[in-house]
């Protein structure tokens, strides 16, 4: 399982109260966000508006410092001179390093749905002795704005610094929980209608290395408050042929991660996928693994997804980060609205993570209840049921799993729920991880482009 998704899900209204207590991370300028353009036109009843930043164009539009916009096949921002150089103190190892770095920022993005919450999500390459800072500074519907705020430090490997969300980040209004911007109240109808990212590429100075960012976006959403949601019609029968692997076969292994197995559901699932597109760790990549574990690729992606502040495998950026730093691959997070936008993926050859919360009794067959789980959705049966592979399964022989169609729209895709003491908490709202070759099919193109991810 994973970690309580209390942290940073759709957040109850207690708990976003008490949130109003913190600092904005140091180094965070106050400038206020400018206007922006009209908002492209959303779907009918959308309440999901995806952007990202991914072409030449793109990086061509933003506002850099020391930064350079890079053509090819896929298009990147690399540094192209240091603008200045930073210490930055690793809370995690207690080493302060000097680092050289270069800026980009976004373009303002206007989003279609004015939101309660932000998720960001990037895709980039850092070679040894270089790392990026992401951040988010959004407009409020009165007019005034956030502060920055980090949206994670992070980077391939673990021997530069160590990948980090940041707590404590809030002005009064809006908080940050772990990987998620979230308005405090949002109940009293304050919302976030406009927002812009903010890179910080870093490497060891006096050298020419430089990460490179191949996409940088963000999902904006609005939610209803709901403990029941409405049944879709099945429509597709199809499965999707992904690797099953079962995270509790590794269940105390390498406890510095998230206590061992027991708790890798999400770097579990985003190996099956990585490897469903045809990618996987090399023998060198994997040498650090005790020999003679079985998987030992579910080890590795524990290990890379790990956000040392959070002490958890279960960031969803860091896991969409990690599938992106394999050969040809984009990832995002995001939110959808049904099992008919399930089935539209599943069609195109598309499978998803999905996460969400559920007592034993709400989910026939599972056997076991979870404050927050992720799976991979890899199809549907001929009744509208649901084909996932869970890796909160004994073996990877019975990883795959058929679960009926209403109660999994149901227990993925309400944002209220009651826990086994009849307490509110808060449910996922739909969130899923979505990974897709850089360069997809024109179906899955398309598909892609309906939901705002190209």
């Amino acid at each position: 399982m994973n970690r309580p998704t209390s942290r940073r899900t759709v957040l109850t209204a207690a708990l976003a109260a008490a949130a109003t207590a913190g600092t904005v991370s140091s180094g965070s300028a106050h400038a206020a966000v400018p206007s922006a353009a009209p908002p492209r036109t959303p779907s009918a009843a959308s309440s999901v508006d995806n952007h990202s930043w991914h072409t030449y164009r793109d990086w061509r539009s933003g506002s850099g410092a020391g930064t350079r916009a890079v053509a090819g096949r896929r298009p990147g921002l690399v540094i192209g001179h240091a603008e200045g150089r930073t210490d930055y103190p690793d809370p995690h190892t207690g080493a302060t390093a000097t680092w050289e770095y270069a800026t980009w920022t976004s373009p303002v993005h206007r989003s279609a749905v004015p939101a309660t919450e932000v998720i960001a999500s990037w895709n980039a390459d850092t070679p040894e002795g270089t790392w990026i800072q992401i951040e988010l500074q959004g407009r409020y519907s009165d007019a005034t704005s956030t502060p920055w705020y980090v949206m994670g430090r992070w980077a391939a490997g673990d021997g530069d610094i160590r990948r980090t969300s940041v707590d404590d980040q809030t002005d009064g209004r809006s908080s940050i929980w772990t990987d998620t911007f979230s308005v405090d109240d949002a109940a009293g109808g304050l919302r976030l209608d406009a927002y812009r990212l903010r890179l910080t590429l870093h490497r060891t100075p006096g050298t020419r290395l430089t990460p490179t960012v191949w996409r940088v976006g963000a999902m904006a959403s609005d939610i209803p408050d709901r403990f029941t949601v409405p049944a879709s019609t099945a429509g597709l029968t199809r499965e999707l042929l992904v690797p099953r692997y079962s995270q509790n076969i590794h269940a105390g292994q390498y406890p510095e991660y998230d206590n061992g197995g027991e708790a890798w559901c999400s770097p579990t699932s985003s190996q099956m996928i990585i490897e469903y597109w045809g990618r996987r760790p090399t023998a060198e990549d994997l040498a650090w693994v005790e020999p003679g574990l079985a998987d030992p690729q579910v080890c590795h992606a524990a290990r890379f997804t790990y956000d040392y502040q959070y002490e958890g495998c279960g960031n969803w950026p860091f896991n969409a980060a990690y599938a992106a730093t394999y050969q040809g691959m984009s990832a995002a997070v995001t939110r959808l609205g049904s099992l008919t936008d399930l089935e539209t993926l599943i069609r195109a050859g598309i499978p998803a993570i999905t996460s969400q919360s559920f007592l034993k009794e709400e989910l026939t067959g599972a056997g076991y209840g979870t404050s927050g789980h992720l799976m991979t959705v890899i199809g549907f049966t001929a009744d509208g049921d649901v084909i996932a592979n869970d890796p909160a399964s004994p073996n990877d022989e019975a990883v795959r799993r058929v679960y009926k169609r209403r109660e999994w729209e149901n227990i993925w895709l309400r944002t209220k729920r009651y826990d086994a003491n009849g307490k509110v908490r808060s449910g996922t709202g739909g969130v899923c991880y979505l990974y897709w070759p850089a360069r997809p099919t024109p179906a899955q193109r398309r598909v892609l482009r309906s939901f705002g991810l190209l």
